[in-house]
Order: C-alpha cells, then structure tokens, then sequence
C-alpha cells in the first residue's frame, strides 16, 4: 500500500464522528511502537515530522522508516509536515515525497497568512499525486521543538475569520487554537482545563462538513510523569488535555488530534524505570524496546478511548 493523503481519510472520520491520531516520530522505536498499535487495533494513522525531527533524523532516513512501516503493517499511512513554517520547506518536503504539509502561517498578519497558505496549497493540489494541505488560525501558547509561543502572544481563533481564510487559500484542513497548547505544562496546578467548544461549533456553522485539528493535545499521561518522577526525572506539575474533552471534539469537526508529548513521556518513562531497575545494561536494545513497548500501549489506548479510530480500515 503506497502512502496516502488526507482526503477521503478526513472525510470517513467527520462522517463516522472519530479522529485520526496525527502522532509525530524521529526515530525507529517510535515508529514502530505507533505503526504496531495501529496494525493490531486497524487504524489509519498520520506520522508527522517536525522541521526539528528532520534536522534530527534527515529526511532520508525518516521516509524509509515510514516506508518500511508501510511494507510491515499495510495500515493506511499519511507522511506529514507538522507545522512548515515557510513555503521552501513545504516544497522541500512535497519534492521529497510527503503526502500533506502543515503550512503554519498564524505568527504572521492576517493577510500574510492568507498569501502564504495560498501559495503552499497551489504548490502542493498542482503535485502528482496530489498533496494535502493543512493551514492554521490562532496562536496556541506552549514550547514543542521549534515552535514557542508564549501565553500573551497565544490567541484563540475568530470564527468569523474561517470561511474566508478557507475559501482564500483552497486549504484541505484547518488548525484552530480553542485552548489546547504545546508542551507538558499545559495547565496550571489548580486551574480547571477546558476547551473552548463555543468556538469549535461557531467554526463548524461557517463551515460545515470541513476537517478541523486540534495542536498540543497530548493529555501528558500522568502514570508516565509519575514513573519519570520516581525514577531521577524532575517534572512538577506537567498537566495536559483530559481525554474525555479531547473525545467530544473527536465527535465534533476535529478529524485530526495532534500528540506528541505523550509519546515523549512514554519513552522518558520507559526508558528511566529501565535504567535504574538494570543498572547493568547497556544495551540500548534493552532500554529503548521498553520504549517502544510503552508507545505501543499508549497509542493503543489513544486509538480507542480518546480518536475513536479502531477498526476503520
């Protein structure tokens, strides 16, 4: 099966009222963890690469690890850019095989947003095959790799903005801020999480039948801080998205859910309990397939309690 966009794969989740985890991957464990869980529970994924996992990994070895979870699991697989912030790396990216980009204009003016997405997206519909293209209104606060926001620069998108936006650019998705956040500090200690579901719905009137995505919605499982803890990490406070708020937008117009800090945590975990429990090994075979075997578990645990995704092949 060759690697696929997100086109019809948007379109059977919005109708079948489910999302598609978007988890993002660097290296081989995190690949596999992810490509297995979604083998064995049936569900069409999106693996998306940041522009630091690029420098991290180089691009070359990225697309054939994708490539060989291809060949290993026949799972409906996209290969996107997590978010492309100028319109050289999206066409780098396009040219190198990936099946959508993420074009992240929303540092930017309204209408500088507007003229960049615009010329990523003509770029990316004129490729063969067709390339899908995922824009962004609103700020979301938070650090994740190369992207920083803080919270006074952070804001929540306008939804009389979004049928302009969509219909100017000719974008296949678009990302919303509603409260979601990058990082594992997401909330404070004390403060109530929430999600602005007003804005999502006024976003779904303008309009209708259209895929939304939800950025920085790792739930930061707190078994996982709790092992980092326990075991030499030091990561008070780390607080993240409930799933249960995360699952009602997966019913709504979010076909797409971003997660990466929980996979981060996962492997940290693993890898930290493995260390100190094994104080001999040094094999990071060892090590690194406990992390693997906690990506697995936790993208397991995602596909069915939070994206609804199992059994949609």
């Amino acid at each position: 099966m060759p690697l696929v966009n997100t086109k019809e794969m948007f379109e059977k989740a919005y109708k079948g009222g489910y999302a598609i985890g978007a988890f993002n991957v660097s290296d081989m464990e995190v690949v596999q963890g992810i490509t297995e869980a979604c083998k064995e529970l049936k569900s069409p994924v999106i693996l998306q690469v940041s522009a630091g996992a690029r420098k991290y990994a180089k691009p070359v070895y990225l697309k054939h690890l994708v490539q060989a979870a291809i060949e290993d699991t026949d799972v409906p697989i996209v290969l996107h850019l997590d978010h492309g912030d100028s319109f050289e790396l999206c066409k780098d990216c396009i040219d190198s095989g990936f099946t959508s980009v993420m074009i992240d204009g929303s540092h930017l003016t309204y209408e500088e947003n507007v003229a960049l997405t615009k010329k990523v997206v003509e770029y990316a519909h004129a490729h063969t095959p067709y390339v899908t293209v995922e824009g962004e209104l609103g700020q979301l606060a938070g650090i994740e790799d190369d992207v920083s926001v803080s919270e006074s620069d952070a804001n929540f998108t306008d939804p009389n903005q979004v049928y302009d936006f969509v219909t100017r650019t000719g974008v296949d998705s678009l990302a919303i801020a509603i409260g979601t956040s990058h990082g594992a500090y997401k909330f404070k200690p004390g403060q109530t999480p929430h999600l602005r579901f007003d804005i999502l719905e006024k976003v779904s009137e303008k309009l209708p039948g259209f895929p939304i995505v939800l950025h920085g919605a790792s739930s930061v499982v707190q078994e996982y801080v709790e092992i980092i803890n326990r075991f030499g990490g030091k990561m008070p406070d780390a607080i993240g998205i409930p799933e249960d708020l995360l699952r009602k937008a997966a019913t709504m117009a979010v076909c797409k859910i971003n997660i990466d800090s929980d996979l981060r945590l996962a492997v940290t975990a693993a890898v930290r309990k493995h260390l100190v429990e094994h104080p001999d090994h040094f094999d990071p075979r060892q090590y690194l397939g406990d992390g693997r075997a906690y990506v697995k578990e936790i993208v397991k645990h995602k596909i069915i309690n939070v994206l609804g995704s199992n059994d949609k092949i």
